[in-house]
């Protein structure tokens, strides 16, 4: 329970109150020293359970000022209405105490309450609820307050223009409650805030200018707001600030020079938006900054010089951005840096010796950037993560590297280097627990065939693009999570020792030439997520492979696997399974439609026939987002209830990416009407088929789609004048039809070359061109190769199918952004 680990312990309080004692003396019990009236009451970590009765004797105390039950379980119930006796109550603390329903009207009542704090135990729901009548009573009657924390109660029947707030407010925090509307000036003036909470809720549009010429907040979070438009120059009123956060909005435009002089400012966060231009050059020497996070933005130009009086610094995250140029080759100060973070920027030349001398250095990411040259030596033995991959260093691995005992993070993949090193050398961080060394360059990393390597702590190993030709062994008491072998030369079975790690749960061995039997994996039970994509697979998937139930992933793509699919109905966790390119011949699976979190299925290039047979429920495929069938011998009419019983999930989440590619089969018939349900889609693919009929009216409603192929088929009629609505639609090919009449014109439809409509005899337009008989049918433009799709639609996969396996393994997979045919090869295209 999530109060229980707020609580470092727990309080039995109540349990050494003795009845016939004096109240007055029980812990947790405050009395006036005169009238001897109970005065607090402060059952803090209590280990209370059950219900509040309204008839509880609780309430008859009136002259309680203070009470205090934060961090009990009061078993999913409600606030008893009685509270609002408590007329003399100053400090009302009922946080993380498992309170749920509406919060009672009575509470209006409390008009000298100047503490309140309500927060839930749970934060993935709402448990408690404001009505709209009862919220603006507590603000309108409750006038004394001066600390306000609601975080996480349903306030969305309320919006921002609503908030009458008292001028005496000097803690207000409000995160995640829903609340709406356009954030004012008024909030930010008030005259005695301090603390201004009101990240993760729908405050649109932009943020205001001040109208005060000051202000008294110490501390800002607008997070998680959806905010946009630049940071204005008047935040520079705020001159008692100490924190901002602003992360994770749409803000634009350059950072105003004057936020970063604002003279108690210690943690900036603007990580997470679109902010563009230059740091500016302004640091000035008796700045306070702790903290500066620029993470994920669109800041350019190089590191401005005056960063090195950032002397207080302890975190700085500047990754994901456009930096350029070189490191300064010296740095004075930075002895507080804990946490350097410059990694997928475009910095280049050799990293300065600074970078591995900073005497309190925990973090160094360097990785994903254009640096050259050696790694130099490291003197700053406090290190524990030491990311340098996706550069072009060169030369040895540096001994000194080995000299970090503290390592827990360490990535060198993607390099250039030469040499060699014995593997056995990593095997001396014993604190290791994540280690990048695929695709060294010219590198020869050196295994003995003897050896057992053991790492006591070691979860996450990727050794993929080394050239390897045999496994190398690992010890089987190892308590390794997470295996990329990927890219290599290894042949053969898969050894004994890999299933006898029970810790496994992830498995990449792609790009090999292993013939190890898929069933060989049956016995890896905790097993999540499994790529034996382009290997040299033979002979039939086995039934015992649906003994590993656990997985989330299966990827057996580009192989020669044959026989049939097996009914592993077991499988509830999948949310990936890529078969495509074998030589399965089998009907559709149709035990597939009832895998609850199934996103991602790809059956494409196989052997399989026959027709997709009417569902026998509406809402098969309750969770699926991306479905290739194509290039099979399916026939018949396309399912017009699989359409329907998908479009339920679309409609309800119309901005995810969804795709759907049924080319190269022999469907026929006519496109279902109910197509145009599918308004979450952005790619559909239905060409070389035999769909006759009108291109439906009903795809109008398609207003996400970029990409659209019906080409090869036998369709007529005229194209849809309402297609030219379609303002998303980027790839279009309709030729090879029977269409006739004028093509339209205008939008989207005049950015279309005469390619997308050839082979259409009698269909004319601005720029017609006729056919001829001995033209042959150009091949479909299939949607996962379009450039507009950057790496191809496996990459959409990863958005969608097994997030938390995906998240396991990506690390060593970051060197693949940018490379989309690596990125294809390595999902299984």
């Amino acid at each position: 329970m999530m109060m229980m680990m707020n609580c470092h312990q727990v309080y039995p309080t109540i349990a050494t109150w003795e009845n016939g004692t004096n109240c007055c003396s029980w812990s947790g019990v405050t009395c006036h020293p005169i009238s001897g009236h109970v005065t607090a009451i402060d059952l803090t970590c209590g280990g209370l359970q059950g219900k509040i009765n309204a008839n509880s004797t609780l309430f008859s105390l009136s002259h309680m000022q203070s009470l205090n039950l934060a961090f009990n379980d009061f078993s999913n119930s409600q606030i008893p209405s009685p509270i609002g006796e408590f007329v003399n109550l100053t400090h009302l603390n009922l946080s993380f105490s498992n309170f749920q329903g509406e919060i009672p009207p009575q509470i209006s009542h409390l008009f000298k309450l100047q503490s309140l704090d309500l927060s839930p135990s749970h934060y993935d729901e709402f448990q408690l609820k404001w009505k709209e009548g009862t919220w603006k009573r507590m603000l309108q009657n409750v006038t004394e307050l001066r600390v306000l924390v609601l975080n996480y109660i349903d306030l969305s029947s309320t919006s921002m223009s609503s908030l009458n707030l008292s001028s005496s407010l000097i803690t207000l925090s409000l995160d995640g409650t829903g609340l709406k509307g356009k954030l004012t000036d008024d909030i930010l003036c008030l005259p005695n805030l301090q603390h201004l909470d009101l990240s993760g809720n729908f405050l649109h549009g932009q943020l205001p200018s001040l109208s005060c010429s000051s202000a008294s907040l110490n501390v800002l979070q607008i997070s998680y707001c959806e905010l946009q438009g630049p940071i204005p120059p008047s935040f520079s009123n705020l001159t008692s600030l100490t924190l901002l956060d602003l992360s994770f909005n749409y803000l634009n435009g350059s950072i105003p020079s004057s936020l970063l002089t604002l003279p108690r400012l210690n943690v900036l966060l603007l990580r997470y938006n679109h902010l563009s231009g230059q740091i500016p050059n302004v640091f000035h020497q008796s700045n306070r900054f702790e903290e500066l996070d620029l993470r994920e933005n669109n800041i350019q130009g190089e590191l401005p010089s005056t960063i090195s009086n950032l002397q207080h610094l302890i975190h700085l995250d500047i990754s994901r951005n456009k930096l350029e140029g070189p490191l300064p080759n010296k740095i004075a100060g930075f002895s507080n840096l804990a946490f350097l973070l410059l990694n997928d920027n475009l910095l280049n030349g050799t990293i300065p010796s600074w970078c591995f001398s900073l005497p309190s250095l925990v973090n160094l990411y360097l990785s994903n950037n254009k640096f050259t040259g050696h790694i130099p030596a490291i003197s700053s033995y406090s290190l524990q993560g030491l990311s340098l991959g996706g550069n072009k260093l060169q030369g040895n691995i540096s001994e000194s590297i080995f000299n970090l005992v503290n390592l827990t993070y360490l990535s060198l993949s993607s390099n250039n280097f030469s040499g060699s090193v014995n593997f056995s050398l990593f095997s001396k961080f014993q604190n290791l627990e994540r280690l990048y060394l695929s695709n060294l360059g010219q590198l020869s990393l050196n295994f003995e065939s003897s050896v057992n390597y053991s790492f006591s702590r070691l979860e996450m190993l990727d050794l993929s693009s080394l050239g390897l030709t045999e496994f190398p062994k690992l010890s089987r008491k190892a308590v390794l999570e997470s295996l990329i072998l990927s890219n290599n030369k290894l042949n053969g079975k898969v050894p004994n020792w890999l299933h006898e790690i029970d810790s496994l749960h992830a498995v990449n061995l792609a790009q090999n030439s292993l013939t190890t039997p898929v069933d060989q994996f049956s016995r890896n039970y905790q097993l999540r997520y499994l790529d034996l994509s382009y290997n040299l697979l033979t002979a039939g998937i086995s039934s015992s492979i649906c003994n590993a139930s656990s997985l989330q992933a299966l990827v057996l793509s580009n192989n020669k696997l044959t026989g049939t699919i097996p009914p592993c109905e077991i499988f509830i966790q999948l949310e990936l399974l890529n078969l495509g390119n074998n030589q399965i011949e089998d009907t559709f699976p149709h035990w597939l439609r009832t895998l609850p979190y199934l996103k991602v299925l790809v059956l494409r290039a196989n052997k399989l026939h026959g027709p997709i047979s009417i569902f026998k429920t509406k809402h098969g495929f309750p969770s699926l987002k991306i479905f290739d069938i194509s290039s099979n011998n399916f026939s018949g009419p396309i399912p017009e209830d699989f359409i329907q019983s998908t479009s339920v999930l679309f409609k309800r989440i119309p901005t995810n990416f969804v795709i759907i590619d049924l080319s190269r089969n022999k469907f026929e018939g006519e496109i279902p009407n109910a197509i145009g349900e599918l308004k979450a889609l952005i790619g559909l693919n239905l060409s070389h088929n035999r769909l006759s009929g009108p291109i439906p009216q009903s795809m109008r409603n398609l207003i996400k789609l970029e990409s659209l192929d019906l080409s090869s088929n036998m369709l007529t009629g005229r194209i849809p004048t309402e297609l030219v609505n379609m303002n998303f639609l980027e790839v279009l090919n309709l030729s090879y039809n029977n269409l006739v009449g004028e093509i339209p014109q205008g939008k989207q439809f005049g950015t279309f070359t005469n390619d997308s409509y050839e082979g259409n005899l009698d269909l004319c337009g601005v720029k017609c061109r006729e056919k001829h008989d001995d033209q042959p049918s150009p091949p479909s433009q299939t949607l996962w190769r379009e450039d507009k799709f950057g790496f191809g639609w496996e990459a959409v996969a990863i958005g969608y199918g097994c997030g938390m396996v995906f998240g396991v393994v990506m690390g060593s997979f970051v060197f693949l952004i940018g490379k989309p045919k690596l990125l294809v090869r390595m999902f299984g295209g």
